[in-house]
């Protein structure tokens, strides 16, 4: 260590306050009270991804066109990247960081983009263990294909059971082919099958082959059958109105629908939203009734804006009374509501307005007011050849092997939501297979604040679409991919909050020299760091954080 050096006059010493020597003699890490880490966050789109897709670094791989890795990267937590980049309302780009500066990035046009990318490549299948455990799925919706697809990762065997004749569950028969092509879901379903995942169709559970029997045959039985019975509007005439739910099942099989010209749609979700859009391709007028005004609708946002913009009509703070059949058309009465104090949903009752009945007449009646799941199949007592008896109690189903997950435990959900229940089934299934209790999820600290002052502004890439005049007479999917161009730089704006980029900034800027960079890595050393925070301010990512001394 340099010597201190020491002025023998006053004539010796310079004219300001500047450093002439190496301060290493003075360990000024003494004055600390705070203590700056380097401790990387999970990022906020990320923390809100259902599936826990690791967006950054995807998006990262992408922005340097290594397309692949970043395919490869979100089938670890996700065998749907093409469906959920179609499908998915994508709730990281509500908390994407980015829209606080100029616009949330479009991650779901970019995971389209990768999916589409790759469409043709095929899983690298390791070797693996070939586990004796064999498992069951009952249903091939998103949460059964999830479960399945993690499970014989794992060198499972495992069985899925549909009771339709091709896989895809909701996945094929509830969403419309203009927003899910099918050739994206075989592909994906396709891959899954790859990993050894046996697919039975044609078989319905409790028809063709009994839960009991199910339950003997395998070593646990995931139940993900979805929610497809449609609730009752529960007025007189209700038997004239059609299941919303089995029109989209009747349509998208390819059969011959005729709903005439005037189509009246009861309800405000995402199954109101597809057939409305649906009637529409088939050449009829549809009209929405919803009880609430827009801003309550459970549909997802988006999906009402493309219905809007495709012609669309809609009905708000109304509700159907009683449907009648006259001169071959419907007439359905209707009653004015306003809205009251919010009720259990958060949003706010809908209350009818004395008085205030009105007629609408339509060739159809659609009645979408939600679906629900149906376990009829899975009775109160569940009781083997050997005389084991179980209650239908959930923990109780648990503890014999039988789970439970998806729209079947939860109702109608999104397809995201769905894939995480079956992830987390997986996790169970293997956890109580191995005798293990399920491991309890690390909780990472969210990256939230960010420096704005080191970005520049950037627009958000616009998903190109088909123009409404061509999309509304046929089936084909609206919405069109990004170029690559487009892909990587988009993935460009993404602020990688939470995660170390070394831009050296906590290097460049700390006052003491405490920091060093060495092979991608930093380390601060404590006996000079003051703890002054300007490491901590100047990081571009909230990468560092400044926590109290221990004394």
């Amino acid at each position: 260590m340099k010597k201190p050096i020491v002025f023998t006059s006053e004539r010796e010493m310079p004219p300001m306050a500047v450093s002439l020597a190496d301060m290493g003699h003075n360990r000024t890490g003494g004055w600390r009270y705070l203590r700056p880490i380097y401790l990387e966050k999970i990022a906020p789109c990320k923390n809100a991804c259902p599936v826990g897709n690791d967006i950054p670094r995807i998006l990262s791989l992408v922005s340097e066109g290594r397309y692949e890795d970043a395919w490869r990267l979100f089938r670890e937590t996700s065998p749907l990247p093409g469906v959920c980049g179609r499908v998915c309302y994508h709730p990281c780009e509500s908390f994407c960081n980015r829209k606080n500066f100029d616009e949330a990035l479009s991650i779901a046009a970019i995971e389209r983009f990768v999916a589409d990318a790759c469409f043709e490549l095929e899983d690298k299948i390791p070797e693996r263990p070939k586990r004796s455990e064999k498992i069951a799925v009952v249903g091939s919706g998103p949460a059964g294909l999830a479960c399945a697809y993690f499970l014989a990762k794992d060198g499972y065997a495992v069985t899925v059971f549909e009771a339709a004749s091709q896989p895809g569950g909701m996945l094929r028969l509830g969403i419309p082919s203009y927003r899910l092509p099918r050739d994206v879901l075989d592909r994906e379903i396709e891959l899954i099958a790859h990993w050894g995942v046996e697919f039975r169709t044609n078989t319905t559970i409790g028809h063709d082959l009994s839960i009991e029997r199910l339950w003997e045959q395998h070593d646990a039985v995931f139940i993900a059958t979805g929610a497809h019975r449609g609730r009752a509007l529960n007025i007189p005439g209700e038997e004239f109105a059609l299941q919303g739910l089995e029109f989209l099942k009747a349509v998208n099989a390819g059969q011959a629908v005729s709903v005439g010209t005037r189509v009246l749609i009861i309800g405000g979700g995402n199954t109101a939203m597809d057939c409305a859009r649906t009637a529409l391709r088939l050449g009829a007028q549809p009209l929405v009734v919803y009880r609430r005004m827009r801003e309550e609708m459970p549909a997802i946002a988006e999906e009402v804006e493309e219905a809007e913009h495709e012609g669309v009509q809609f009905e708000f703070l109304a509700a159907p009374v009683a449907i009648r059949r006259l001169n071959g058309k419907l007439e359905v009465e209707c009653i004015r509501m306003r809205l009251g104090e919010p009720d259990a949903s958060g949003r706010r009752r809908p209350i009818p307005i004395p008085g205030s009945e009105f007629v609408l007449r339509a060739d159809s009646v659609l009645k979408a007011v939600g679906e629900e799941p149906d376990l009829s199949f899975l009775s109160e007592h569940l009781e083997t050849s050997e005389g084991i008896v179980i209650e239908r109690a959930h923990g109780v189903l648990e503890r014999a092997g039988i789970f439970i997950g998806g729209d079947a435990q939860t109702g109608p959900s999104t397809v995201a939501q769905a894939i995480r229940s079956g992830k987390e089934a997986a996790q169970a299934i293997k956890s109580f297979l191995r005798g293990e209790r399920p491991p309890k999820p690390h909780k990472l600290e969210e990256a939230l604040r960010i420096n704005f002052h080191y970005f520049t502004h950037a627009p958000r890439v616009s998903t190109p679409q088909l123009p409404i005049s061509e999309r509304i007479t046929n089936f084909v999917e609206t919405k069109r991919a990004i170029s690559g161009a487009q892909a990587r730089a988009e993935a460009s704006r993404c602020f990688s909050c939470g995660v170390c980029n070394n831009c050296d900034n906590c290097w460049v800027f700390c006052p003491d020299a405490a920091i060093t960079h060495t092979n991608g890595t930093y380390r601060i050393d404590y006996d000079f760091c003051k703890g002054c925070g300007v490491c901590a301010e100047e990081c571009p990512r909230n990468v560092i954080s400044l926590v109290e001394e221990e004394l």
